[in-house]
């Protein structure tokens, strides 16, 4: 429904239309995310349709990319250019083709290790299969940082939050990789790749660690990313119809 532009609009009226509560449209009201209403001379609040249409921006924004980043959005875009608000815009969309493309290059190191061939003793990868930089030996913690792109710290820091469990040398306490710890690595570093947080990747090594076979684990993180790619779906949408509403909020068309 299209908020009428010939009354002034109750806090109610704009609750209705904008889809929040009568107390979250006088909360926004005070962080800035709609315009100040104006005040009758009875001292009730008086909005119109260009309110209406801050709040279904600011609705779209915080699911693309939640509260905090749409509240400074949408203050900024009010006090500001278009062109300003076009960019703030613009940049969300970046960041989340960005997450889109993490997920997807994910999902495909996922594939290359659930299409390796597997030992039938112990699930891990064959002799011969490529596990990680040309080869399946065991590695050092140097070696196998080299081999995924990220620092030996990283490595060290995975395994005090259970995500690695390398063989150690007991005589350095020199850390080695077998080519089980070496998979259960790469599959780490994918999904942190995509974003995804210590617990829900420790849920997904326990996984990979219980089950008989590892294409078991591999499938738990594959579903993993495909709801991520899902969740990134829906705030692209959300974003685009932000988009629509800020653009009539801003330059509507009797401006």
């Amino acid at each position: 429904m299209t908020p009428q532009a010939s009354r002034p609009l109750r806090t109610a009226d704009v609750a209705r239309e904008s889809g929040y509560s009568v107390q979250q449209v006088r909360d926004l009201e005070r962080l800035g995310v709609i315009p100040p209403a104006a005040r009758a001379a009875n001292g009730y609040r008086s909005y119109g349709p260009a309110h209406v249409r801050a709040l279904r921006a600011y609705r779209g924004l915080a699911a693309a990319a939640g509260p905090v980043v749409a509240r400074g959005l949408l203050a900024k875009a009010l006090t500001g250019s278009l062109a300003d608000a076009a960019a703030a815009v613009g940049a969300v969309h970046v960041r989340l083709a960005r997450d889109r493309d993490e997920a997807l290059r994910a999902q495909a190191a996922l594939l290359a290790i659930q299409d390796e061939p597997l030992d039938a003793d112990d699930g891990t990868p064959a002799r011969g299969a490529r596990a990680a930089d040309a080869t399946t030996d065991a590695l050092t913690i140097t070696q196998l940082a080299a081999a995924l792109g990220v620092r030996t710290s990283t490595l060290r820091f995975w395994e005090q939050e259970g995500l690695l469990v390398p063989d150690r040398v007991t005589s350095l306490r020199a850390r080695q990789y077998g080519p089980g710890a070496v998979r259960e690595a790469r599959i780490v570093t994918a999904l942190r790749g995509s974003g995804y947080g210590i617990p829900s990747v420790r849920d997904v090594v326990v996984s990979l660690r219980s089950l008989p076979g590892a294409d078991e684990g591999v499938a738990r993180a594959r579903q993993l990313l495909d709801r991520r790619l899902d969740q990134i779906a829906t705030r692209s949408v959300a974003l685009l119809r932000a988009g629509a509403d800020l653009a009539a909020l801003l330059d509507p068309p009797n401006s």
